[in-house]
């Protein structure tokens, strides 16, 4: 290091004044790892705030405020009549600079030990789902047909509410006025009765999950969990260290019958009765009431996901379980994610009467409470009645681009992806021949840019389902045309009797 009595040279400084980021910022964060990597030593003088704003070509105000900044964080010092000096402190106690192996062959350092529980469910977890707008993700609404305008109004409204409501810390329980709307909503739509007292707002479904999972579960409990299922539930309930007993689903849903031969004694149940994540069945009035009797029995609980039951548009509606539940064994997860915006990141569950004292414990131990005005936005969206009307005209877009799926692939996909028609929700399944195997397709699929997911992922055990999971409703019939039409080619490239006469 080049040195002068007016201190270190920092010339090699660099300011990007084309950079998003403050020049405060880029100065203190350039000198802090100066002084963290060895570059500038224990003890070294560093320039005159007036000297360093001359060299940079900056304010002395800012070289003051960096100095500060430097100074809080204990990496300088002052020293009356002498100057600013690196902290003689890190002289002994400057984090070491991880330096390569001097050996090809020299192993690296150890990883830290895991819990026993994360150990064994990160051998379950995957990676995230792609989440793009393009064909054919799944999970993702219809941001194209989002009423962005009304929403900013809201927004805005909420913004100039009183500080301590918009910027303090919101109830762990959740927003008073939300939560009625919400009962409200359920008790409407849902058939669902229940009090607001019972509402528990979450930041997403999934931490719902976890939740519930840390409340009920002890290590190797015994869960019931649809095989295949949902990704984010299943990662969720692992990581409270469930042992999910791979659950089979027909047309029907859940086979209870087979439950209660592999796993009597289970302790929680998760399901999703309304459309089956990922098949898309309903299931049927007899296999839930088989399942509360199985629940009530075991004295078990039951999750129960309506995580896009709320888009049917293929007549009315089956009841929810919990709707039918006469003996509080079933706790009702729903979301925004689908209905509004996944961004929102709100969530929330209906719990029990028994369990509601313990929640409202554990809320207050454990959760600060998601953005009060988000939840302010969402109470009023649905107050004013907006949400109702968002919902309905949601339904009539996602059952045109289905049909337009269905259309598209009866012309192009014959032979290659057989399309199970749906009437709920923003997904459907294909299903592949045999002689076509899912992890092949959906790979020749991504290289043309499409998005289609292997029932294989949702599964914990082996099924005999050979198929693809495709979403609709993130994506205009355009481009569901399209979609169809480039999945096609891709599928073609990759089936042995491609070009040989494929029958239908």
């Amino acid at each position: 290091m080049v040195k002068r009595s007016g201190g270190a040279l920092l010339l090699s400084l660099h300011i990007d004044r084309e950079s998003g980021r403050l020049v405060t910022t880029q100065v203190f964060t350039a000198i802090r790892e100066m002084i963290l990597s060895g570059g500038l030593n224990a003890g070294e003088r560093l320039p005159a705030s007036r000297t360093l704003a001359k060299d940079l070509g900056i304010s002395r105000t800012t070289v003051i405020e960096v100095f500060e900044r430097l100074a809080a964080e204990g990496l300088i010092e002052s020293r009356t009549g002498a100057g600013t000096f690196v902290s003689d402190a890190l002289r002994e106690n400057r984090p070491a600079a991880a330096s390569p192996p001097t050996d090809a062959a020299q192993q690296p350092l150890s990883k830290p030990r895991l819990s026993r529980t994360i150990a064994r469910a990160s051998e379950m977890f995957n990676e995230r789902l792609p989440h793009k707008p393009r064909a054919f993700t799944t999970a993702m609404p219809a941001f194209d047909a989002f009423p962005l305008a009304l929403w900013s109004r809201q927004m805005s409204k909420h913004w100039r509410d009183q500080r301590n409501i918009v910027m303090g810390y919101s109830d762990p329980h959740g927003y008073g006025p939300l939560r009625r709307a919400v009962a409200s909503h359920l008790r409407a739509n849902r058939g669902i009765a229940c009090e607001p007292e019972q509402i528990f707002i979450v930041g997403g479904a999934q931490q719902a999950f976890y939740l519930i999972g840390s409340l009920l579960l002890d290590l190797n409990d015994k869960v019931w969990f649809e095989n295949p299922g949902a990704i984010g539930a299943r990662n969720s309930l692992v990581a409270c260290g469930a042992n999910l007993i791979p659950m089979p689903v027909d047309d029907h849903g859940l086979m209870v019958e087979e439950g209660l031969r592999l796993a009597p004694d289970f302790r929680l149940a998760f399901v999703t009765p309304a459309h089956q994540q990922p098949l898309g069945s309903t299931m049927s009035l007899e296999r839930r009431f088989a399942l509360l009797k199985a629940a009530d029995k075991a004295e078990a609980l039951i999750i129960e996901d309506d995580y896009d039951g709320e888009f049917c548009y293929g007549g009315h509606p089956q009841p929810t379980l919990k709707s039918v539940d006469a003996t509080g064994r079933v706790i009702y997860v729903g979301t925004f994610s689908k209905t509004l915006f996944p961004a929102l990141r709100l969530g929330y569950f209906v719990s029990p009467p028994a369990l509601v004292d313990v929640f409202n414990q554990v809320s207050n131990a454990f959760l600060q409470g998601v953005p009060s005005a988000n939840q302010a936005v969402v109470a009023s969206f649905m107050e004013e009645g907006h949400f109702a009307a968002h919902i309905r005209r949601m339904r009539k877009i996602y059952a045109e681009r289905h049909q337009v799926l269905c259309d598209a692939a009866r012309e192009h996909l014959s032979g290659l992806l057989e399309i199970v028609p749906t009437d709920t929700g923003l997904h459907t399944i294909g299903l592949l021949p045999d002689d076509l195997r899912e992890n092949e397709a959906a790979a020749a699929a991504g290289q043309k840019g499409i998005t289609v997911t292997p029932i294989e992922r949702f599964s914990i055990a082996p099924t005999q389902r050979n198929g693809l999971v495709l979403g609709f409703s993130g994506i205009k019939p355009p481009d569901i045309v399209a979609g169809v039409t480039t999945l096609a080619s891709a599928l073609e490239g990759v089936h042995p009797n491609a070009g040989t006469g494929r029958v239908v």
